[in-house]
């Protein structure tokens, strides 16, 4: 994977609270919205203290073509601060965005798909949904949330897809079984996923005891939560004899590159490990939060995928694949002043 990102500006058109937590976005790119596969996603570059950062949001389509395009964004309280950025503007404002990126497509030739989303994953597989509902071949979707007020879109899902939408309400007893799900599924249908990391792992899990073919499981992930809330931390690299103070809106990846550290990175949601980094020690648990690296790897913490894994704060010791001088903000020699030398 590799993103080449053609970055427009982008007026926003309209705003509407969809739920207590989520917030949609109607955008109009300048030179009109380029059209999408269902899966499709957005990246999109806002403001956190001071910082431009990337964010990437899946493409809604809610089957209005009027040229817009469409997010869903979650008000993360605790997480990295795109949701709150975002949060700040209203219609009017601009933002500027890439153009549609694919890496969640449906595959062609399935004999069935189940559809299941967690939450706010509901966006990632709305336009599937909408695909697949006239269509000739099975298709199931699972959607689960804490409680009915947090459903978005459960009633565009029942317009579409009738008794083949079920809805999972924790709240009520409503716990959605993916064991259940993967058993009911044909031996050869697909099995689409995204939603938070604990429900990913979990499907992960199920399709394996299952006996099921890995080409045969999708799923995305844009990394919003983990295991462990975000808090501060500080990483050591004693190669640099430096030591990072890293907080809680902040990614190590972004904390490393501003204090002249680079790392190679491209994807930023954890998925393609360019950005990985040798773990020497840490004294608090390690939040794995990418879909890279095997459930072993992850368990011998040896590595952490910076873009998105954090420790659950303390200090993590670390030592990156770089060998040259620290950089300052114009990629000369000097680095910065966010990071310290090491005690």
């Amino acid at each position: 994977m590799r993103y080449h990102d053609r970055w427009t500006a982008a007026r926003i058109a309209r705003t509407e609270d969809l739920t207590p937590s989520i917030r949609l976005f109607e955008l109009e790119p300048a030179g009109g919205a380029i059209r999408y596969a269902p899966g499709a996603h957005l990246r999109v570059k806002v403001r956190v203290d001071g910082r431009e950062e990337v964010r990437s949001y899946s493409l809604l389509d809610t089957g209005v073509d009027d040229g817009r395009y469409r997010i869903a964004v979650k008000r993360i309280d605790d997480g990295l601060g795109g949701s709150r950025y975002l949060r700040t503007l209203a219609a009017g404002d601009e933002i500027v965005v890439s153009q549609p990126h694919n890496q969640f497509e449906l595959g062609a030739q399935a004999v069935s798909r189940t559809l299941v989303a967690g939450g706010v994953g509901i966006t990632a597989l709305l336009g599937m949904a909408r695909a697949l509902a006239g269509g000739s071949r099975p298709v199931r979707f699972h959607y689960a949330v804490r409680t009915q007020d947090e459903a978005a879109f459960a009633g565009l899902l029942r317009g579409w897809l009738g008794d083949r939408f079920e809805l999972h309400v924790s709240g009520q007893g409503g716990r959605l079984d993916l064991r259940r799900v993967v058993a009911d599924m044909d031996p050869q249908g697909e099995l689409y996923v995204c939603g938070p990391i604990g429900m990913l792992e979990a499907a992960r899990q199920a399709w394996k005891e299952a006996g099921r073919p890995a080409s045969l499981l999708r799923f995305e992930s844009f990394a919003a939560s983990g295991h462990h809330p975000n808090r501060a931390f500080t990483a050591v690299l004693p190669r640099f004899g430096l030591e990072i103070e890293v907080p809680a809106h902040q990614s190590l990846l972004g904390a490393l590159e501003q204090a002249g550290i680079p790392v190679l990175s491209d994807c930023l949601r954890g998925e393609c490990g360019l950005c990985a980094v040798d773990v020497l020690g840490c004294d608090s648990a390690l939040d794995h939060r990418d879909v890279f690296m095997s459930e072993a790897q992850k368990a011998g913490n040896r590595r952490l995928c910076a873009c998105v894994s954090r420790p659950a704060g303390g200090r993590i010791e670390i030592d990156t694949g770089y060998r040259g001088r620290r950089l300052d903000a114009a990629g000369l020699d000097g680095g910065s002043a966010a990071a310290r030398p090491a005690s």
